[in-house]
């Protein structure tokens, strides 16, 4: 099923990537002195670091999409590097509006 050449998986899968990617982030970082209410409640208060987390986050898009240019998967690709292009326009939005 991942190995298919579909546009539409690959913005599933470049949706899907930033959440896995957030919560390795807060599993590595948070997870044994935080819960993740506590995580968030911390990201809500410190708004400066929403943008580092994200971006951190788009690393799974970055590795889903060398995979699937290695595989030769290119429209998969190309839905997961559309999605990775939305969400760092949307955080560089989000640190301009908010500070």
């Amino acid at each position: 099923m991942f190995k298919r050449d579909n546009l539409k998986l690959g913005i599933v899968l470049g949706i899907l990537a930033p959440v896995l990617g957030f919560f390795i982030y807060y599993f590595v970082k948070f997870y044994p002195l935080y819960s993740l209410s506590d995580f968030l409640s911390f990201l809500k208060a410190n708004k400066s670091l929403i943008t580092v987390v994200v971006s951190l986050s788009l690393l799974a898009n970055a590795a889903l999409f060398t995979l699937y240019i290695n595989w030769q998967k290119d429209l998969t690709a190309k839905g997961i590097f559309v999605v990775t292009v939305i969400y760092g326009i949307a955080a560089l939005l989000f640190r301009l509006l908010v500070h």
